[in-house]
């Protein structure tokens, strides 16, 4: 049996992520007071989604849930809270923003807002909020037709990786003399140990409790995981090791790490951190 050792919701897309002790389990992601993963997210003035491809200090953005708000701290800004009430539909600005192919409506976050993270990252930006009456789809291509909803995810709700994974990695890093990396570099939503390395690749179906989880594509890897999420700065860059051997034929040899994942049964379950998950494997 695998252990679930790690949960992470992402409130702002590539900005940090908060470590839960139990999440809810939602067929557009995780949720924790209801926050999803990923509802927020921060563009240009295009309505582009902005990530730390471009601007790794969006590493550095914290976000805490408080009772009405989201705290945000970023280093050398003040303190800063958005509300987390939906807007009044009376009040309410609606934009056109693009997250890869996909466009939806969101929520415009205020000019306070907006000049907030414009000073925080050093480029004019704004902060949207994904309006509930948007859909977007997972791609039916490895959903084999089931509706997946997400939010503003790179395209799936879950991103799912094993302990084991990272340590064959780390393993191989050390043995050229460098440094090992931390599981946040790869920024996993649900992370399970007691399998071994890659053993994601295979499985067909995870059981938590009463919920099932399907993992469905091979996570592509950009260059995110050459981010330290401590410092905002590039480096050590792992790809590099990776290209020897995580490239997937199924996705033009692009590297891979982790597994999305998207929910089959069980919405509204919570899940704790040290709850068993069972594995079927299809070799």
């Amino acid at each position: 049996m695998a252990i679930l050792t790690e949960l992470n919701l992402y409130p702002i897309k590539s900005c940090a992520g908060i470590s839960l002790r139990e999440a809810t389990l939602t067929p557009a992601g995780l949720m924790s007071q209801h926050i999803y993963d990923r509802e927020w997210m921060i563009v240009d003035e295009n309505g582009q989604a902005l990530t730390q491809r471009e601007f790794p200090k969006m590493a550095l953005i914290e976000a805490r849930i408080k009772a009405d708000t989201l705290e945000l701290r970023s280093p050398g800004m003040l303190r800063f809270e958005i509300p987390l009430d939906l807007p009044d539909p009376t009040d309410e600005k609606i934009i056109r923003v693009q997250v890869w192919d996909d466009e939806v409506d969101a929520y415009d976050c205020d000019d306070t807002t907006a000049l907030w993270f414009s000073n925080a990252l050093g480029t004019p930006c704004r902060l949207v909020r994904f309006h509930p009456n948007a859909q977007r789809i997972a791609s039916k291509e490895w959903t084999k037709e089931l509706d997946a909803p997400t939010l503003f995810s790179d395209g799936f709700p879950m991103l799912v990786i094993g302990t084991g994974s990272l340590e064959d990695l780390n393993e191989k890093l050390v043995a050229q003399g460098r440094s090992t990396l931390p599981m946040n570099r790869f920024r996993p939503n649900l992370v399970f140990s007691d399998i071994p390395a890659f053993e994601e690749d295979f499985a067909t179906l995870y059981t938590i409790g009463d919920a099932q989880l399907k993992p469905v594509k091979p996570s592509p890897r950009c260059p995110i995981p050459s981010i330290d999420q401590a410092t905002g700065e590039f480096g050590p860059d792992p790809l590099d090791i990776l290209q020897t051997y995580r490239t997937n034929d199924k996705l033009d040899s692009r590297i891979t790490f982790g597994m999305n994942t998207i929910l089959l049964s069980g919405e509204g379950q919570v899940i704790r951190v040290g709850q068993t998950v069972e594995v079927e494997l299809d070799f």
